[in-house]
């Protein structure tokens, strides 16, 4: 057990951080807030919980890994349970799925804190399909490389 975790913590640290890679480059390169902790420490702002600004950033980014290990966890069951083999096309099946999810709440955070940055809402949620299709590539390859060691 303590090895899966592991094992899953290190997946979620590398999908995580190339989904997170891929949004900063699309962030700089459109000229747009694309990132998914500094939006998610402006969310938090909104929520008007009590927090400094280097606290909300922690937070932001706390947050940001602890929804990727919720989808590694998500994965593992996919792939431990045979609902889908792991492979390229189960990767990208997960990265559609998990695009979708992540669109879908990114929308409702938005809603529930009432913060509408002034971004490109089409474009922040296309560059975020994309992004989850990165992430899903990364952690299917990272688990296929962990199991095989």
């Amino acid at each position: 057990m303590i090895y899966i975790t592991i094992q899953l913590l290190l997946i979620t640290i590398g999908a995580t951080s190339a989904m997170t890679w891929f949004s900063y480059v699309m962030s700089k390169n459109f000229r747009e807030l694309y990132k998914e902790p500094v939006l998610l420490s402006f969310a938090l702002k909104k929520t008007n919980i009590n927090l400094s600004e280097k606290s909300r950033k922690i937070l932001g980014w706390l947050i940001h890994y602890i929804i990727g290990f919720l989808f590694v966890m998500g994965y593992h069951i996919v792939w431990v349970k045979d609902i889908l083999p792991i492979s390229p096309l189960s990767a990208l099946i997960l990265g559609v799925i998990s695009g979708v999810i992540g669109i879908l709440s990114w929308i409702i955070i938005f809603k529930m804190t009432n913060h509408q940055p002034p971004i490109d809402f089409k474009g922040y949620y296309i560059q975020l399909f994309f992004a989850h299709i990165i992430f899903a590539f990364t952690a299917t390859a990272l688990y296929y490389i962990l199991l095989t060691l």
